[in-house]
């Protein structure tokens, strides 16, 4: 929001309007990525591709929603949030439109291009602008946006699931699609950046935080973002294979139409898993970013990626039976999901806010770095005859993450803080805030 006419300073809860069209306008692309899942068995039975196949739509839709995420995070650095969620709306439209009426692998290829393009806009965008409005709670504001991608598609599960068994999965890409893609268009409208005097200074966190601006160029030239890259890309790719192939484990494990009971509610076991996944998977977000607000952004790190281990060992021992299954995939996706407020934090704290979307953006890539090993899921568990390599593998990273984070990350990104307010900052051309 912008300053008025006498040059007061926008209303108080301007920020919050702003974080929560963010949240709105993640929540409607997020069944791009955490739908698909129930797309992939019935375009199967349709056209006979092959898993495999389908799955790399999967996996040039998160690649496309990364890796261009820092030229997008370019035109709002520079062009403001609201023109690149126009175009990011109007694109999701029309990506899930060209799904529902691909009738050959190249076609719902080019519909997850599409798609990743737009959703990576939309999702870029959102968060920077939250990095942006919140240096103060920068956990905390993150995590409440990739709440809404995280959590954003728990309430249309079961409409989904329910009109690919009345409808077909054709006419379902298209309504959900075009509904999705026109609530983000309208509300890009009201999208807006802070200015000058609008929010609080950095360093007003309880967390450590530089007082400096790095450029992208300038950030990718330090190890620090190396090794958060490569630890982003370490626990998303264990999360994106469960994302991807929950469908597929829960029909291997013969639990997909098994009927599960908790707290008086009865759904089958699939449905019941996804529904629960989607809530904590957007719960953890909010939760594990106020953490991080609190105690440290790697000390939270540590908790998270450790727990994230854990619970897919004892899915990996457990999971066959349909009441643990639901209740262990839930674990799995909240020891997961909070990279996706930690990592933006992280990155919003150690190279300042200026550069916020772009930089964001950078390290976000990681993620479709992470997704090539997305189809290697499938290789393995069909050479091997189940899931349980797939699940140990994915455990050991997390566990080995775990480790980085605390006993490499931290100390080196302190050095690099406290180095960054030495007169040599300004010597690399380093902005101050």
């Amino acid at each position: 929001m912008r300053h008025n006419g006498a040059g007061n300073p926008p209303p108080r809860n301007a920020r919050w309007v702003q974080l929560l069209i963010g949240v709105i306008c993640m929540s409607m692309i997020a069944n791009l990525q955490y739908g698909w899942t129930l797309f992939v068995e019935p375009i199967e039975v349709k056209h006979g591709w092959g898993r495999a196949a389908i799955q790399i739509a999967f996996t040039i839709f998160v690649v496309t929603e990364t890796w261009l995420v820092p030229v997008e995070g370019w035109f709002v650095d520079r062009f403001g949030p609201r023109i690149v969620v126009l175009v990011g709306g109007a694109l999701c439209a029309l990506a899930w439109a060209i799904n529902s009426v691909a009738d050959s692998l190249g076609l719902l290829y080019l519909g997850a291009a599409i798609g990743g393009i737009g959703a990576g806009g939309v999702y870029g965008t959102c968060v920077g602008n939250a990095l942006k409005w919140f240096p103060d709670r920068r956990g905390l504001a993150a995590g409440l946006t990739a709440a809404g991608f995280g959590a954003g598609s728990a309430l249309t599960v079961v409409p989904i699931a329910t009109m690919i068994q009345t409808s077909g999965y054709e006419a379902t890409f298209l309504a959900f699609g075009i509904g999705q893609g026109a609530v983000v268009f309208l509300l890009a409208w009201f999208l807006a950046e802070p200015k000058h005097g609008d929010v609080p200074a950095a360093g007003t966190a309880q967390v450590v935080q530089s007082r400096t601006s790095y450029t992208p160029t300038q950030m990718v030239r330090t190890p620090v973002f190396w090794l958060m890259y490569l630890i982003f890309v370490m626990v998303a790719g264990g999360g994106l294979m469960a994302t991807a192939q929950l469908g597929p484990i829960a029909k291997d494990f013969h639990l997909d139409g098994v009927p599960v009971s908790i707290l008086g509610l009865t759904l089958p076991a699939l449905t019941f898993a996804l529904s629960i996944d989607r809530v904590l998977n957007g719960v953890t977000r909010p939760f594990f970013g106020w953490v991080s607000d609190n105690i440290g952004r790697e000390n939270t790190m540590f908790i998270a990626f450790a727990l994230e281990a854990v619970g897919i060992v004892a899915l990996s021992v457990y999971g066959r039976d349909p009441v643990a299954f639901v209740i262990l995939t839930g674990l799995v996706f909240f020891a997961w999901g909070e990279i996706y407020s930690l990592f933006p934090a992280c990155c919003g704290d150690t190279f300042g806010s200026r550069f916020a979307a772009s930089n964001a953006g950078l390290l976000y890539t990681a993620k479709g770095t992470a997704a090539l090993l997305v189809p290697f899921a499938n290789v393995i568990a069909d050479a091997t005859g189940s899931w349980m390599v797939v699940f140990y593998i994915a455990a050991a990273i997390n566990a080995l993450a775990a480790l980085l984070a605390l006993l490499v990350l931290k100390p080196m990104r302190a050095r690099l803080i406290g180095a960054s307010s030495q007169p040599v900052a300004g010597r690399l051309g380093v902005a101050a805030e």
